[in-house]
């Protein structure tokens, strides 16, 4: 079975980087889409950016200019460097693993989560 962790999190003043990782690993055959994902309490989750196999690569508005994702397909590990943190970069970040084929069903897409890391910004 896939296995998805996650690394990075903490407490960080505001203006301070973060590195987050996310490693998938377990009978892999292809991954099409990595992505994180941000969650508030109260404000649901959403996709801060994701990096398809084939390069294309997402971001969003919010974190542009601050935040840069990049993918390692042939390790399967996907990072979020995250500079100039703000408060409102709280809360627990999540990695996605989608558009994925395992070695032992290669006809079937699924999609798997990581448990998530929790991120700080405070002074």
């Amino acid at each position: 079975q896939l296995q998805v962790d996650e690394s990075g999190g903490g407490l960080v003043q505001p203006g301070g980087s973060l590195r987050l990782s996310c490693s998938a690993s377990g009978g892999i055959l292809s991954i099409g889409v990595m992505g994180w994902y941000h969650q508030t309490p109260g404000n649901g989750r959403y996709l801060v950016g994701s990096v398809f196999s084939a390069g294309t690569t997402t971001l969003a508005d919010s974190v542009k200019g601050r935040f840069t994702i990049s993918r390692d397909n042939a390790k399967n590990t996907l990072h979020l460097q995250m500079n100039g943190l703000k408060p409102e970069d709280s809360g627990v970040y999540s990695c996605y693993v989608g558009l994925t084929r395992l070695t032992d069903d290669p006809k079937t897409y699924r999609e798997f989560w990581g448990q998530g890391t929790q991120v700080v910004v405070s002074s």
